[in-house]
């Protein structure tokens, strides 16, 4: 690749079909998730023949006049046999307008925590409701989730609206009181769709059987939100994952320093910090695939070269413009993920980024209750799929952004020393 393409960073065209949007499904158990996302797929003509075939064949075992969409989502064997969805699946679509990666997440309440894994990178959450249930328990944790992982975008899906006679007012309330859920836990953007993914209602195509609304389908909205931003807008952060010395030939003085470009754009001459050191420099160069080049924006993977033979490793963080804070103790928003119990004295490793240091939590001040947003003072412990607030004590410093400003290294991971299990999604500073 030439040098001449890197001049400026691609232009991110909210319509066009070069754009690539991250969302992520939440609902429910039996709120309609996978019959969902198997009629987004088969509507906008994204799915094999083959599979189609192979959904029919099988529904018509099940003694189903028609395909039953949601086997086209529920992958597992033992999502299958259950009719549930157990693990995050991610499929990939697209449309003459933009390009989409969604990641399917399970309902059942156990499985909270893998929402977490698939909105941790989405740039938009749909929330499924089902219309005779109207807003549970669940509905406001999974909007919680969206919220405390800074999801720019929600969607509120109340599906099987054929089931309630498409009635205006029992959308219109649903919707109103989710909205004000979300605003109070600060969601910047909610938009609410009245679906019947089994019909196929306001799906992809309108539904006639609700002139009531004007608003767009989900298929269309998600096709013309507001993704990406420009990439300058925000710092450049690059952790180092690996150093590259060849010691022969004529690279005997090359000295790189490869990874993926966390967030903002890098240019040769860019003067930085190296965190968690200190140590000041400038950038003397940047070389994607072999080719040198005067500019990198995230999320690409390049070697950075410093102006300076300065001492940097796996782990260290590069960072232009305000650099952020290092720091050994660490304040934070978390979600535990695991059956275990996080409690005030264990002893975990925090992965950030490329680096992995020790930490102890000191103190956890903070529940949060779900159904209220109140916080619970100084619980004993947090289990699976609470949310709360903890203090931990790093063995050595780490430069935390603030996960508000940025998502990429304002995040982190608690895990187990002992056998390496992912404990507890972290997210530096307050949530809500």
């Amino acid at each position: 690749m030439s040098t001449e393409l890197h001049h400026t960073p691609p232009a991110l065209e909210t319509g066009s079909a070069t754009a690539l949007l991250r969302f992520a499904t939440a609902g429910s158990v039996d709120d309609g998730k996978s019959t969902l996302v198997g009629r987004l797929l088969h509507d906008s003509k994204s799915i094999l023949t083959d599979q189609l075939e192979a959904v029919t064949h099988a529904s018509l075992k099940r003694g189903q006049e028609a395909p039953d969409l949601a086997l086209l989502t529920d992958g597992l064997r033992a999502e299958r046999e259950q009719g549930i969805t157990i693990d995050v699946a991610y499929r990939y679509f697209a449309t003459a307008r933009r390009r989409f990666i969604l990641a399917d997440t399970p309902g059942h309440v156990q499985y909270t925590r893998n929402m977490v894994t698939g909105a941790s990178t989405a740039e938009l959450a749909v929330v499924l409701v089902d219309a005779r249930n109207g807003v549970v328990q669940q509905t406001r944790r999974h909007a919680a989730v969206a919220a405390l992982l800074r999801v720019p975008h929600v969607v509120l899906a109340v599906n099987k609206m054929d089931l309630v006679d498409y009635a205006e007012p029992v959308f219109a309330a649903i919707a109103a009181e989710f909205s004000a859920y979300a605003a109070s836990l600060g969601v910047p953007d909610v938009t609410a769709i009245p679906i019947s993914a089994l019909a196929g209602d306001n799906v992809v195509e309108p539904s006639a059987h609700m002139d009531w609304y004007g608003g767009p389908t989900l298929l269309e909205h998600l096709e013309t939100v507001p993704v990406g931003g420009d990439p300058s807008d925000e710092p450049a952060r690059f952790p180092v994952q690996y150093v590259i010395r060849p010691q022969g030939g004529e690279h005997r003085d090359y000295r790189g320093y490869a990874g993926q470009l966390a967030s903002g754009v890098l240019r040769a001459g860019d003067p930085v910090t190296v965190l968690p050191s200190g140590l000041t420099t400038t950038v003397a160069g940047i070389d994607v695939l072999g080719k040198q080049t005067d500019i990198a924006w995230a999320p690409q993977s390049v070697t950075v070269r410093l102006t300076d033979d300065i001492d940097v490793s796996r782990g260290d963080l590069i960072a232009a413009g305000a650099a952020p804070q290092s720091t050994q103790d660490v304040v934070a928003t978390v979600s535990h993920l695991h059956e275990r119990p996080l409690r005030v004295g264990d002893k975990v490793l925090l992965k950030h980024t490329t680096r992995t240091v020790r930490a102890i939590v000191k103190d956890i001040p903070y529940r949060i209750d779900i159904d209220s947003l109140d916080r619970v003072a100084q619980p004993e412990s947090l289990q699976v799929n609470d949310i709360g607030q903890v203090v931990l004590r790093t063995s050595e410093p780490l430069a935390l952004d603030p996960y508000a400003v940025n998502r990429r290294t304002g995040s982190f991971l608690l895990i187990d020393q002992a056998d390496g299990t992912t404990l507890t999604a972290g997210m530096a500073g307050e949530a809500f």
